[in-house]
């Protein structure tokens, strides 16, 4: 993938040589993302958004990808706004450091969508809307479906626990710890969280971070995982240790490998969430923000819980 695709739809190109006068108002529109290649819901995003903005002959996307790094991704923002979009949706890398180029976007009067993971508070006067999945939410949901499991096992008065969050500094990982973290005890006071450390959103990190807290704690019998990709990493190590038994695993985003892992009885519980829904939720907003329509600054979409006791009411995740 190049670092930069343009996509420019043939029907909006020929309308505006016929000059434009029937035609409906055309919008260019930016996107810098977050890392493409660094599990398949990003990928898939990707593809469903660049599929969305084809299906719709009065959108023009500029399509660009920071690969993970911030510095990348605030030349990115800084460009789209010297081209002029008339548009712009950032997901961010660091929802603190892309703060002031999203404040050039906004002084150069380009509505800024954000999705998927939100921006620090501070930068929300320079937003117009966030679209994606209320994480504070999923972290809370997540804890309700690993207490709701230590009752069932009656171990909710002596269970521990240990956390692989996502990348540091990244709002969707700091919210989705944060719900966890907050509800958890409401739920089960008498649950132990013994460790929580980042699996930066990668499978193979996460099992790094796993194969560790099995050296050093002798009884875990949970694991929060901040998406699933990082969740079967985590139960990839326990499998190896021969100690996936015994401990429950629940994560967030129900990637492929979660349901499949979930199917076959090894892993309990996660959030369901799609991310061609995410997608086209960002490219609508972006939409309505300039066809003027009331927009809420918080546009979130639902993510239910899923476990293997439910799963058959949810298609496999295509991701």
């Amino acid at each position: 993938m190049t670092p930069a695709t343009r996509l420019s739809l043939a029907c909006s190109t020929a309308l505006m040589a016929l000059g434009g006068a029937a035609a409906a108002q055309s919008y260019t529109i930016g996107i810098t993302q977050n890392n493409v290649g660094v599990d398949s819901y990003q990928t898939t995003y990707e593809q469903a958004f660049i599929a969305a903005a084809e299906a719709n002959p009065d959108v023009d996307v500029v399509v660009l990808d920071a690969g993970g790094d911030v510095a990348r991704q605030i030349a990115q923002i800084q460009d789209l706004v010297q081209q002029d979009v008339d548009a712009m949706i950032i997901w961010p890398t660091n929802g603190q450091a892309v703060i002031p180029a999203v404040r050039e976007a906004y002084r150069a009067e380009i509505p800024v969508i954000i999705t998927n993971s939100n921006i620090a508070e501070e930068g929300f006067d320079f937003v117009r809307s966030f679209s994606g999945p209320d994480n504070i939410t999923q972290g809370q949901r997540a804890a309700e479906i690993m207490c709701d499991r230590f009752k069932e096992k009656g171990i909710e008065d002596e269970a521990q626990i240990v956390e692989v969050t996502g990348q540091p500094g990244y709002t969707t990982a700091i919210e989705r710890s944060e719900g966890f973290q907050q509800r958890l005890p409401e739920v089960c006071p008498n649950v132990t969280l013994l460790d929580s450390q980042p699996g930066n959103w990668n499978r193979e990190d996460a099992q790094q971070v796993m194969e560790a807290f099995l050296v050093q704690y002798d009884d875990i019998d949970g694991v929060y995982s901040g998406d699933d990709n990082m969740g079967v990493g985590a139960l990839n190590a326990a499998l190896a240790a021969d100690r996936a038994g015994d401990i429950t695993f629940v994560g967030a985003t129900n990637f492929a490998v979660g349901y499949d892992a979930m199917e076959r009885g090894e892993y309990w519980g996660s959030i369901y969430q799609s991310p061609v829904d995410d997608a086209e939720a960002a490219l609508q907003t972006a939409i309505d923000v300039l066809e003027g329509e009331d927009v809420p600054f918080l546009n979130y979409f639902d993510t239910p819980k899923i476990t293997q006791e439910n799963m058959d009411e949810f298609d496999r995740p295509v991701f």
